[in-house]
């Protein structure tokens, strides 16, 4: 038996690099039911596991460790099922486009949300500011400060042209960090000028529907020149969130939850009660309606059983 991680799931075969830096391709030995979760996929990459080589050379994961943290979605419409984007992480970065494509703001709240739910710090890069023009900068900018102001570093980057890389690069220095977003929003362009001689597949926007098409099909795990890793994930559509309490979902918009210490009830949802600090927050500007609405929706997710495209 070997210890090893996961760097790279095509949904039936696992890569796992073992702790003697050897790679082996395994599949998973019978079906795991880990920490509670229905997840479409039992193994992530990222995950810290026990591996079984037979005497044909076929091998086997057969344990999986308990995860320190995770990002975790809705698989699909209307599924129960979750699927875990990544597990064991420092960081998650969003890399969101504010046009080609436009990037909702609904799909961003509940990245951020699920990743103060499972304490992984994230990031936000705003890519393609080198093809923005000047109306499309100054929302670009809206959005960054927005994000500030609550406290997620937010940066403008071009993976075309380099813009912000650097500060990228000193950002996920050795870490381990998941790359997430959008198909479309130049992921795999910001990871290969990131990791130059990688190489990965790019694609085109769809000209009909100014949307990305998938070019990574599978997770995988990329050493980083500077030291760290990066773990790059296929384009999502939408962000459904899973298994949260309506009553702790204000925890994890950090600027509702500051406000929330002064609400006359302790039980208090930020709908409708009288004394509410949270709705006046709102009305003085203190707190984005966007980000309310996002904070609404997920509650809606968890109480109706709706998943919704953000």
């Amino acid at each position: 038996m070997s210890k090893g991680i996961v760097i790279k799931s095509t949904g039936s075969w696992y890569t796992v690099k073992t702790d003697e830096n050897t790679e082996i391709d395994c599949k998973v030995k019978g079906r795991f039911r880990l920490q509670g979760i229905r997840s479409t996929n039992p193994v992530a990459v990222g995950d810290h596991v026990d591996i079984t080589v037979a005497d044909d050379g076929s091998a086997f994961i057969t344990h999986v460790d308990n995860r320190r943290n995770y990002i975790i979605r809705r698989a699909s419409n209307l599924s129960k099922e979750s699927h875990i984007i990544a597990a064991n992480i420092d960081a998650a970065l969003l890399v969101v486009t504010v046009e080609h494509p436009r990037t909702n703001l609904v799909f961003i709240d509940r990245f951020l949300a699920t990743a103060e739910a499972y304490n992984v710090p994230a990031y936000i890069a705003i890519n393609k500011s080198d093809m923005y023009n000047e109306e499309e900068m100054e929302y670009a900018l809206a959005v960054q400060h927005l994000y500030r102001t609550i406290g997620y570093e937010t940066m403008l980057i071009s993976a075309q042209n380099g813009e912000g890389v650097d500060t990228l690069t000193r950002l996920i220095s050795d870490k381990l960090t998941l790359f997430s977003g959008n198909s479309g929003v130049g992921k795999s362009s910001l990871i290969n000028r990131l990791i130059p001689g990688l190489n990965l597949k790019t694609g085109a926007l769809s000209a009909q529907h100014d949307t990305g098409m998938h070019t990574t099909t599978h997770s995988q795990m990329y050493p980083l020149p500077q030291g760290g890793y990066i773990i790059d994930t296929p384009g999502i559509k939408g962000f459904g969130t899973i298994d949260f309490d309506p009553a702790t979902v204000a925890h994890y918009f950090p600027e509702i939850f500051r406000a929330s210490h002064d609400c006359r009830f302790n039980n208090c949802t930020h709908r409708n009660e009288p004394g509410c600090a949270v709705l006046k927050a709102i009305d003085e500007h203190l707190i984005s309606q966007s980000r309310y609405n996002s904070y609404l929706s997920i509650i809606e997710d968890s109480t109706d059983g709706k998943y919704r495209v953000g």
